[in-house]
C-alpha cells in the first residue's frame, strides 16, 4: 500500500542527496561488474548493483511524496550469498596459499582502452569504503525525518547497504584480501 507524504525543504534536500548517492552506487557496480576478473566477483556486483536500483526506486517514490511499502523487499538472495561465502572461505583460502607463485585474478590489474587500471581488490575496497559511507549518510538523514514512518523505510535501506558492506567484505575475506 501506498500513502501520501509530506516532506519538508531539509527532507528534500537529503532525499535528493541519498538519490546521488545511490546513483552513483549504480555506476559503479555496474562498470565494476565489467571490470572484475572474477566472475563470483560480477556476479556480486551485479546483483548489489540491482539493490542499489531498489533503493533508488525507494528514494525516487518518497520525493514523489509516496510511502513505499517495504513488504516486497528482502534480503535473502543477499543472505544466500553471505551463507555460501562463508561456507567456501577455507577452502578458498588453501587454494590461494597454494598458489602462492601465480598471480591470483584479484591481483591482477585490468586496463581498460582510457588507460584506467585496476584490480579486484581495489575495486572492492572503493565499493566497501562506498557502501560504508551510504550507510553513515542514511543514519544521519533518519534522525533529521518527523515521520517515523519515513525514518523505518531510510532504516531498512540503510540496513540493507550494511548487508552490502557485509557481502562485499565476506568475499574479500575469502579470497584473502582482508585481513
Amino acid at each position: 500500500m501506498i500513502t501520501n507524504v509530506t516532506l519538508s525543504t531539509k527532507e528534500r534536500y537529503l532525499l535528493e542527496d541519498q538519490k546521488t548517492h545511490e546513483e552513483q552506487c549504480i555506476i559503479k557496480y555496474d562498470n565494476y561488474s565489467n571490470l572484475a576478473s572474477d566472475s563470483e566477483l560480477k556476479t556480486i556486483f551485479k546483483n548489489l548493483s540491482q539493490k542499489e536500483r531498489e533503493h533508488l526506486q525507494t528514494i525516487n517514490q518518497l520525493l514523489n511524496g509516496q510511502l513505499p511499502s517495504m513488504g516486497g523487499q528482502s534480503d535473502s538472495g543477499s543472505q544466500q550469498q553471505q551463507n555460501s561465502l562463508q561456507q567456501n572461505s577455507q577452502q578458498q583460502n588453501s587454494q590461494q596459499q597454494n598458489q602462492q607463485g601465480n598471480t591470483s585474478p584479484m591481483m591482477r590489474q585490468v586496463t581498460t582502452e582510457q588507460g584506467f587500471k585496476i584490480t579486484d581488490k581495489e575495486m572492492c575496497i572503493d565499493m566497501l569504503s562506498t557502501e560504508k559511507y551510504v550507510s553513515g549518510t542514511y543514519d544521519t538523514a533518519i534522525f533529521e525525518f518527523k515521520d517515523p514512518r519515513i525514518r523505518d523505510v531510510l532504516n531498512h535501506i540503510q540496513k540493507e547497504e550494511q548487508k552490502h558492506g557485509e557481502t562485499l567484505f565476506l568475499y574479500m575475506q575469502s579470497k584473502g584480501m582482508y585481513s
